[in-house]
């Protein structure tokens, strides 16, 4: 361990220190970011280009450090990017986003170094290091809850959404997304800047920077081929109106091999002279998207750059790779700072952008939502006319937006599709066309890209970032947008803010595309959602008709933090309830609809809404032959399950520990039979089956096909009177 002297008390940790750095004393004497300052004066100032070069060394050392402190970890990725975090930092922007889970480390290390992680007791580096990727410490990938970082990040092709959700918001604001080269292989990434460019083409505040490095996490990366001029052509191709690259190798004074170089090689007038390359380019692009113009920020800089190891090699830390290990020690001395080194360095941070991105990020704060006063709703007849379910939430999401207009309804297979036409007719399609046969303007708030990704990012990401939003799609598409939609809803679990729920409809399930055959027919999609709903703050609702579905969506719009599917039909239904009853379903977790008296009682526990009509034709049957029924709509699975099912109690925000009662449960459950009814997954009806003392069964999907009719389907699949029949007479006897 190298011993220094007058060492600041966040330095504790640090287990390397120089005794003396070159031009320290002609560049460092005093912080670039003067005091009273929120950035430094101008990027081509040797001075804030000698201290942005220290302060990438800075994020080496401590994102090596802290890996190689639990032997796990990614430190490679963001090496190669460090100087360019760094620049961004002493141009006094901090709201920066990443697409890169592997990067955690570094932006930890970034965060820290402005005193960020104070808030949640992180000190010194040695506090640091203790609580790297252990339990509420700071996790293996960003997550919601490390003060200063403004998103989630782990499966790829999602940090564009929440860059583009936050520009949205924040005008004026920048919003820097690194997004790796591994990654630019995902599609959802150009198409959804591309979708959004179009649709807010005046929205430009968000700035993509490519980490060019040449590798993925274990090879090449697929577009390490690609020439300067070719990645080029490609974002230019992309519809991007200024694309600007800085590749090291054009700084190269060590005569390194290959296309990618790693700058730490180069001499001290070479790294100079990229890091002012850095400097300018950063803040050229950071005004241009300001200043109107979609821009993307290449950095073209070999993987690994400044640690342990280079290209795939160094992405990530395995057993044995300790701080300890010889080309560790080798790798941290190399980066190493002075004690004063380290003061300036944290000087700049604290000082750029007017404090620590704890206090000044935009999601440190709640964002002010606009008050949507008495939410109008239409209370149906009981067993009158029938009513589309999905229509007449319709008519309350048109509301919404047109009391709030930060608010987006998103949907990649049409509004009108799925029975909303009224919400287009209201809110208007998003689209550079003006036509009214379409409902369609440029200033409209239905967003329509054919990428479910894309819809599922904008709209959790517009949640995540504190507005109302709402993503609608057919059940059977959904699947490619909930990757997303999971990522966000963990997140506002972990959250210490509140923020909107992240609102889901998902409309046209499986019982209405018979014609389509099994393409359209998806819902084991609610899989996810059953073993979502253990997580505590994920409410999968299921109204019964178009009173109930009333009242679900204004229950969810009330609430915070959570995540919220609300699943119904668009076909015209029979009308069950009174939008009282769906509130204390939505309490309890379900409604009693009917029930019949008879020598012995089957209680029928029925997910969904064209389930119900199989259910009820089988009360009658039983009825004939004196037996007694209940039919029981469950609204909100999530209320059955016992408090000990359910994480609720990790929740940060918004802890929901409303469950229904033993009691409360068996007076509404308990018969001599028991049948589980939905037309989707089984396992939706977990909670029921768990609790259940009575003798018990399930009727459930279980396969596609092509077919002329809903009730064809369920016929299919076993979901019909006859069979609730033959099986409750089983059981029963």
């Amino acid at each position: 361990m190298t011993v220094a002297t007058n060492v600041p008390a966040f330095c504790q940790g640090i287990q390397h220190f120089q005794k003396k750095l070159s031009s320290f004393d002609q560049y460092g004497q005093e912080a670039a970011i003067p005091a009273g300052k929120t950035a430094i004066a101008s990027p081509s100032d040797k001075a804030a280009v000698y201290q942005t070069m220290l302060a990438a060394d800075a994020l080496r050392y401590l994102t090596l450090q802290i890996t190689a402190s639990k032997q796990s970890g990614h430190p490679g990725g963001f090496a190669s990017i460090a100087d360019t975090i760094a620049a961004l930092v002493m141009l006094g922007h901090k709201n920066i986003i990443t697409e890169v889970g592997h990067h955690a480390p570094g932006f930890y290390s970034n965060v820290f170094l402005d005193t960020s992680l104070e808030a949640m007791g992180i000190n010194s580096v040695q506090d640091m290091r203790d609580r790297f990727r252990e339990m509420h410490g700071l996790l293996g990938h960003l997550s919601g809850q490390i003060p200063g970082l403004l998103n989630p990040a782990g499966p790829l092709g999602q940090g564009q959404h929440f860059a583009m959700a936050g520009a949205k918001l924040h005008p004026g604001v920048l919003f820097p997304v690194t997004i790796g080269d591994g990654g630019l292989g995902e599609p959802y990434i150009m198409s959804s800047f591309g979708h959004f460019n179009t649709a807010y083409p005046q929205v430009t505040n968000f700035l993509p920077i490519l980490v060019w490095n040449g590798y993925s996490q274990e090879h090449h990366s697929m577009v390490s081929t690609k020439t300067n001029e070719e990645m080029i052509s490609y974002w230019a191709g992309n519809g991007f109106a200024e694309v600007i690259l800085v590749n090291a190798k054009d700084y190269d004074d060590a005569n390194q091999p290959g296309d990618y170089v790693d700058s730490t090689m180069f001499s001290l007038e070479g790294r100079m002279a990229f890091t002012q390359a850095i400097l300018e380019a950063t803040d050229k692009a950071a005004k241009s998207a300001l200043d109107g113009k979609l821009t993307v920020l290449i950095v073209k800089q070999l993987k690994g750059a400044g640690v342990h190891k280079r290209g795939a090699q160094s992405h990530n830390l395995y057993p044995g790779d300790s701080v300890e290990k010889d080309y560790i020690v080798a790798a941290l001395k190399e980066r190493a700072l002075t004690p004063a080194a380290w003061e300036l360095v944290r000087s700049n941070y604290v000082r750029s952008s007017g404090g620590a991105a704890a206090k000044t990020a935009v999601t440190e704060q709640e964002y002010p939502l606009s008050d949507l006063g008495n939410i109008p709703l239409e209370e149906y007849a009981v067993g009158g006319e029938k009513q589309v379910a999905t229509t007449a939430m319709g008519a309350i999401v048109a509301y919404v937006g047109q009391q709030d207009r930060d608010f987006i309804v998103t949907n990649a297979d049409g509004n009108a599709a799925s029975g909303i036409k009224n919400v287009n007719t209201a809110l208007k399609i998003i689209h550079p066309t003006t036509d009214e046969t379409y409902f369609q303007q440029p200033q409209g708030q239905v967003y329509e890209p054919l990428s479910e990704d894309a819809c599922a990012g904008l709209a959790a990401g517009q949640a995540l970032f504190g507005a109302r939003s709402l993503w609608c799609s057919y059940e059977s598409f959904a699947i490619n947008g909930l990757p997303i939609w999971q990522t966000v809803t963990q997140a506002m679990a972990e959250l210490r803010r509140l923020t909107p729920s992240t609102i889901t409809l998902f409309t046209a399930g499986a019982l209405e595309q018979g014609r389509n055959g099994w393409t359209h027919q998806r819902p084991e999609i609610e899989n996810y959602f059953a073993a979502m709903m253990r997580n505590g703050n994920v409410f999968p609702l299921f109204p019964c008709d178009a009173n109930s579905i009333q009242a679900c969506y204004e229950w969810a719009l009330g609430t915070k933090n959570k995540g919220i599917t609300i699943t119904a039909s668009k076909s015209p239904l029979e009308i069950r309830t009174t939008l009282e009853q769906t509130r204390q379903g939505l309490a309890k977790g379900g409604i009693v609809l009917q029930e019949i008296s008879g020598d012995k009682s089957v209680v029928f526990a029925v997910i969904g809404d064209m389930t119900l009509i199989p259910v009820f034709e089988a009360a009658e049957q039983l009825k004939s032959q004196g037996i007694g029924s209940k039919i029981i709509s469950v609204i909100n699975p999530r209320r059955l399950y016992r408090p000990t099912d359910v994480a609720w109690d990790s929740c940060n925000r918004e802890k929901d520990d409303n469950f229904l009662s033993d009691t409360e449960f068996a007076a509404m459950f308990d018969g001599d039979a028991l049948l589980g009814v939905t037309g989707g997954s089984s396992a939706m009806l977990e909670p029921v089956m768990l609790r259940s003392n009575s003798r018990r069964d399930v009727f459930a999907w279980k396969q596609g096909e092509t077919a002329s009719s809903a009730g064809q389907i369920m016929e299919f699949n076993g979901i019909t009177a006859d069979n609730f029949v033959q099986r409750a007479m089983a059981l029963i006897s």
